[in-house]
C-alpha cells in the first residue's frame, strides 16, 4: 500500500509539472509574436539567471572580496568561451588563492 501511494505521488507531481509546459506549447504554437516580445523572451533567460547567480556570489564565502574575485574570473573565462568546467574550476582557484594571499 505504502509503495502505490509513493508511486501515485511522484505521477501525481509529474503531471502538475509538466502541464504547465505542455498547455502554451500546445495552445500558442500557431501565433507569430510581435518582433518586440519576442526579442524580450530572448533576453528573460539571462536576466532569471543573472539574479539567482549575482547574490550567491557574494554571499558564497566568508570573505566577499574572494567572492568577487573568483566570481570575476569566472565570468571572464566564459566571457573568452571557455568550457564550463574551466570556468567553475577557475572560478573555484580564484576563491583559493585569494582566501591564500589574503
Amino acid at each position: 500500500m505504502q509503495d502505490s501511494q509513493g508511486l501515485l505521488l511522484v505521477l501525481g507531481m509529474a503531471v502538475v509539472t509538466y502541464l504547465p509546459r505542455l498547455l502554451p506549447m500546445l495552445l500558442l504554437s500557431t501565433d507569430k509574436l510581435p518582433s518586440f516580445l519576442k526579442r524580450f523572451f530572448d533576453f528573460v533567460p539571462y536576466a532569471v539567471l543573472t539574479t539567482l547567480i549575482f547574490p550567491e556570489i557574494l554571499f558564497s564565502t566568508a570573505q566577499p572580496a574572494s567572492a568577487i574575485a573568483g566570481g570575476l574570473i569566472a565570468f571572464g573565462l566564459a566571457y573568452c568561451g571557455q568550457n564550463l568546467f574551466f570556468v567553475v574550476v577557475g572560478g573555484i582557484g580564484g576563491v583559493f588563492l585569494w582566501e591564500l594571499l589574503f
